[in-house]
């Protein structure tokens, strides 16, 4: 259509959002053969590549969805087969190729099998598991070939990282006809022998041929059925069969299973290093805390001393109030007596006056007897306490041969107080010394 007008103009988006729709209604899905060139694989798992021939080019785009079922080799100048609609990349109006699938040239109808077989088992959720294996794994299960190299690189990497791990190889050949029925069988016996709790499925690179067993139905069915999670590492990186699909984890080499299967013991090794420092540091600062609340109690606490004092003058202040009180009530008691007697005698009954000194005698005999009582009471009290006192006593402490070493300053509590030559008071049990410091000796 030609505009009649400036503003019937379009924009470049529309004008490329119009052809995108045209160039995809028009062809739909073809299928185009050629030559890979300028394989791109960033990291966003995408795959960009050029299809040529001696004519002409097209760029094309693998998304990941769709690379993953991918089984070509996808290297430059290898010849392949693509199904792709017609599209354009809009934001720069660049015409490219959306691929959906891809088959090495010259092998179009086992690939294209095999396109339809993954369609299959992904409909039927063969290629759901995603169960997390252990790591590491207290018992490995490997089946592979006992002669493959493989095998020999898993081995030197679980020993070099992990050499703790229990290993069991399961052998059994890896290509041919017979692969793929005796690893079923070997999926089978791991799953109720009952000792592993991880399985891997591994071998090394190859030929499309070489690796075809892997890509073997009942295979893929019985990793999906194994109660056992398995990791599948089958070839180099570009290699995908079903078995990897099929698998909870797919490993892209045999060498790269083994190390996402155990951790590296030098990390571990380094990490309780680490915690080991923090541990011993933060005993360090709760030792410090511990030595710092001693000292502040140290500083508030009273010598016994001081308090057998305190105690002392206590006992001699009750002994004081003890005998002020008896010879009150003596006295009192005394003069009771002198007012009876001047009753007695005015009275002249010499029975009442018989009775009155017998009582008189009693109370004088209790009166004489009671200081008595209260002073032996607290003397016992006394004693009791001087026994507490000097049990916690420093001085018991200097009596069984320790001895309490004195400079100017205060108590020597350590040798990095003292210095050569000085002078110090030792105070022992019983007297003093005068000590000379010569040298002091580490612990």
């Amino acid at each position: 259509m030609t505009p009649s007008s400036s503003n019937e103009a379009l924009s470049v988006f529309e004008l490329n959002r119009r052809a995108r729709g045209a160039l995809e209604d028009t062809f739909g899905e073809v299928w185009v053969e050629g030559e890979l060139s300028r394989v791109s694989r960033p990291a966003s798992g995408h795959l960009y590549f050029t299809l040529k021939d001696d004519r002409a080019q097209v760029s094309c785009a693998l998304f990941r969805n769709r690379a993953r079922f991918v089984a070509a080799p996808m290297r430059e100048g290898d010849s392949v087969r693509i199904r792709a609609k017609v599209s354009i990349f809009e934001p720069r109006g660049d015409y490219q190729l959306i691929v959906e699938a891809v088959q090495e040239a010259g092998r179009g109808a086992l690939l294209a099998a095999l396109e339809r077989l993954k369609t299959k088992l992904e409909a039927e959720g063969v290629f759901d598991n995603a169960r997390e294996l252990p790591c590491p794994p207290r018992h490995l299960g490997i089946i592979t070939s006992a002669s493959g190299a493989a095998l020999q690189d898993v081995l030197a990497v679980l020993q070099a990282r992990w050499p703790l791990l229990d290993v069991s190889v399961l052998p059994v050949p890896v290509q041919g006809d017979q692969a793929a029925p005796l690893m079923i069988r070997a999926l089978a016996a791991a799953g109720r022998d009952g000792r592993f709790d991880a399985l891997l499925i591994t071998r090394g690179g190859g030929s499309l041929e070489d690796l075809w067993c892997f890509n073997d139905e009942r295979l893929a069915r019985a990793i999906q059925a194994s109660p056992v999670p398995v990791m599948s590492a089958v070839g180099h990186e570009i290699d995908t069969t079903l078995s990897d699909l099929a698998a909870d984890v797919r490993a892209p080499t045999p060498s790269a299973a083994a190390e996402r299967l155990v951790p590296d013991r030098r990390d571990i090794l380094e990490r309780l290093a680490t915690l080991t420092q923090r541990l011993e540091s933060a005993q360090q600062r709760q030792l410090e805390q511990l030595e710092q609340r001693l000292d502040h109690a140290a500083s508030r606490l009273r010598h016994p001393g001081e308090r057998l004092s305190t105690q002392r003058q206590r006992l001699n202040d009750l002994k004081a109030r003890l005998t002020r009180a008896m010879s009150y009530q003596l006295a009192q008691s005394r003069q009771q007596l002198a007012s009876d007697q001047a009753r007695l005698q005015q009275a002249s009954p010499e029975r009442m006056l018989r009775d009155r000194r017998e009582r008189l005698d009693a109370l004088e005999q209790r009166l004489k007897a009671a200081p008595e009582r209260q002073i032996s009471a607290q003397r016992q009290r006394l004693e009791g306490v001087m026994r507490e006192l000097n049990a916690v006593s420093p001085l018991a402490v200097l009596g069984r041969g320790y001895a309490i070493l004195e400079s100017p300053s205060g108590v020597v509590r350590r040798s990095q107080d003292t210095t050569p030559g000085e002078v110090l008071t030792a105070r022992l049990g019983e007297g003093r010394l005068k000590v000379e410091v010569k040298r002091r000796l580490k612990r």
